[in-house]
């Protein structure tokens, strides 16, 4: 509404503007001479010529003789010279009685008078149009600063806002400007985020609280798993049968610090899984090895005296995917060999099984990626991804290629 009465105000404004100049045109007509009335005075005055009181005085004139004597005037205050009259530019003709030169007739109609009106009246509605014109710009400017700049600008805020996270507060709405509409959405918009924040605020709360009872109800069955195969340690004779049982403790153990582990990430909003490497004698790598190997697959081997950058849990937890996808995919004896190339201790582990196709081999560290030829297996395609994952958090490195036959592991560990 208020946008319509300010462009008919505009449109107002030029109409004002073209019937003023449409005037002011028309008064400059009101400079020149009426040649009938002054036809009519010289005819009156030529007539009646010494009868002044017959003499027509519809103008303004002066009647002088040849001498330059003044005869008659109309009023006071005419100029009564020639030469005043050329400079009022007044209009001179001569007075002509019997063919004979009697005379002039100086007519005066205020050309001066007139176009100093003229300029008054001129500059006086200029002034009114450029007042008027003013007061409606104003008036423009501060619909268009209202209905415009203002709802911008709260918008921006507003987008500020949403993108720091505040979601409390509205946008406040005006359906009265061009961005009423708009900025509702804007608000609709904020208060669906703050609803998605809040479902995935609570799903993530439901989600934490499900993985602490987990942890805590997983630990219950793992405790009593140590306990059974503690007493089962003590009390078997037969040395293949107590490495088992050690085997299981090791296991147990190795879950409960696992546990442990996804308790605090889910209570302390961990997103990464922490490593802690350290200087480790590389004699502890076998005992790693072999407790990986719980099905005894892999050949006798020997690791180097040295010592490597590493985490011993996630260490373990990189053999254990080495030789759970083993078992998995190959099912076959593993060749474990071992030696110090520049900067790293590489242990390798090879299998004789079928190997991957070789344009998936840069694949397999991505996470849930699988080999083509694991569609029949069970798996979720994580174990290289945080095998990758592991090593990488210890300065070391995972290799992976094709043998002839089988497939082979290679795990680069930094000397300390």
């Amino acid at each position: 509404m208020k946008k319509t009465m300010i462009v008919a105000a505009f449109i107002l404004t030029l109409v004002i503007e073209i019937a003023a100049g449409l005037y002011l045109t028309s008064q400059i007509r009101d400079l020149e001479m009426d040649p009938v009335k002054v036809n009519e005075c010289m005819y009156s005055v030529t007539e009646n010529f010494g009868n002044t009181e017959a003499y027509d005085r519809s103008l303004d004139y002066v009647v002088i003789d040849t001498a330059g004597n003044v005869l008659f005037r109309t009023r006071e205050g005419l100029s009564e010279s020639v030469n005043a009259a050329i400079r009022d530019r007044g209009l001179i003709l001569d007075l002509v009685r019997d063919g004979q030169p009697a005379g002039k007739v100086i007519f005066y109609y205020g050309m001066r008078d007139q176009i100093a009106a003229f300029k008054r009246m001129l500059l006086t509605g200029l002034i009114v149009i450029s007042i008027l014109q003013v007061v409606l710009l104003v008036l423009w400017y501060i619909y268009y600063r209202r209905t415009i700049l203002r709802p911008f600008k709260d918008l921006n805020q507003f987008a500020e806002r949403v993108a720091q996270g505040n979601l409390d507060l509205p946008l406040p709405m005006d359906k009265g400007h061009v961005f009423g509409a708009f900025s509702e959405s804007f608000d609709l918009m904020r208060a669906e985020l703050k609803k998605a924040r809040a479902a995935e605020k609570k799903a993530s709360d439901d989600k934490k609280e499900m993985v602490a009872k987990l942890s805590h109800d997983i630990k219950t069955p793992v405790a009593s798993i140590k306990s059974t195969s503690e007493i089962g340690l003590e009390v078997t004779k037969e040395e293949r049968t107590r490495k088992m049982f050690g085997v299981i403790n090791d296991k147990t153990d190795q879950i409960k610090t696992l546990v442990d582990n996804l308790f605090n990430s889910s209570v302390q909003d961990i997103t990464e899984i922490a490593v802690n490497p350290g200087m480790q004698p590389s004699s502890v790598l076998t005992g790693l090895i072999e407790r990986a190997d719980y099905l005894n697959r892999a050949n006798a081997f020997e690791i180097p005296a040295c010592n490597v950058f590493a985490d011993k849990l996630r260490l373990q937890q990189v053999f254990d995917n080495i030789f759970m996808n083993s078992y998995k995919y190959a099912d076959t004896e593993i060749e474990v060999s071992s030696q110090i190339a520049g900067d790293y201790l590489v242990i390798r582990f090879r299998d004789r099984g079928p190997g991957v196709l070789e344009e998936e081999l840069p694949l397999l560290t991505e996470k849930y990626r699988r080999g083509s030829n694991a569609s029949d297996r069970d798996g979720a395609g994580l174990g290289l991804y945080l095998t990758d994952y592991f090593l990488e958090k210890m300065d070391g490195q995972l290799g992976l290629k094709n043998a002839d036959p089988g497939f082979e592991v290679s795990v680069y560990l930094r000397l300390s």
